[in-house]
């Protein structure tokens, strides 16, 4: 049983799992590869210019210092990151990091009003971007950044959302039947609106999302 496991709720269960990319722990381990690098430099050195005595012993213990510690500080990144869950269960988003001490944050899946995805060209080669999740106010609750395969993620997200939000009514979102707005609902879907068109303006959201977000609230109207 893995931790997030531990963390969940009676009748709670995970429908999607995720995790940063392999690129994010790549880029991380940059500086603990520079020092083995520099350590087989300085090997190097001390066999071509045939150090003896003192100073071979000198060279070749800084030498295996920076190699051990550029190992183990390589292996600790590696670690942290396989450490690390990224779980949407069907009432929340779950964060676990941490590679000793634990360190886990949640977002209700209630809450949740929109996510915003940031993909350039090396993220969409290779699976990967930044993902916000927003809140009915359009403040960012949570933030994964280099998130593996991010659209699938943010897709598995908002399932999980809808289908929580037509558990709550009772219906399937297929069957869910046509109601009259109450008093004061048009005034809010216009506001929600127009903070939707803010953020596409902003370049926030996209022209699709903001087609989508927006058929959405008019349906509930």
């Amino acid at each position: 049983m893995s931790y997030v496991e531990t963390l969940l709720a009676k009748n709670e269960r995970i429908v999607y799992r995720g995790r940063q990319h392999w690129l994010a722990p790549l880029s991380d381990s940059v500086r603990p590869i520079a020092l083995v690098l520099l350590g087989l430099v300085v090997l190097f050195l001390a066999v071509f210019i045939k150090a003896g005595g003192t100073l071979w012993t000198i060279m070749a213990l800084v030498s295996l210092v920076l190699i051990v510690v550029g190992v183990v500080w390589t292996a600790i990144v590696y670690l942290t990151w396989r450490a690390q869950e990224y779980v949407i269960t069907n009432r929340r988003v779950l964060k676990v990091e941490g590679l000793i001490d634990k360190r886990s944050a949640d977002s209700s899946l209630e809450k949740i009003n929109d996510a915003i995805l940031s993909q350039g060209l090396l993220a969409r080669i290779f699976k990967y971007g930044d993902l916000e999740i927003l809140t009915a106010a359009e403040s960012t609750i949570d933030k994964y950044e280099m998130l593996a395969h991010a659209v699938d993620f943010k897709k598995a997200m908002l399932n999980a959302k809808n289908d929580l939000d037509d558990g709550g009514r009772g219906v399937s979102s297929a069957a869910r039947p046509l109601s009259t707005a109450p008093a004061g609902a048009s005034s809010d879907v216009e506001a929600q609106l127009d903070r939707l068109a803010a953020l596409r303006d902003k370049g926030k959201i996209t022209q699709a999302d903001y087609e989508r977000k927006k058929a959405d609230l008019l349906d509930k109207m």
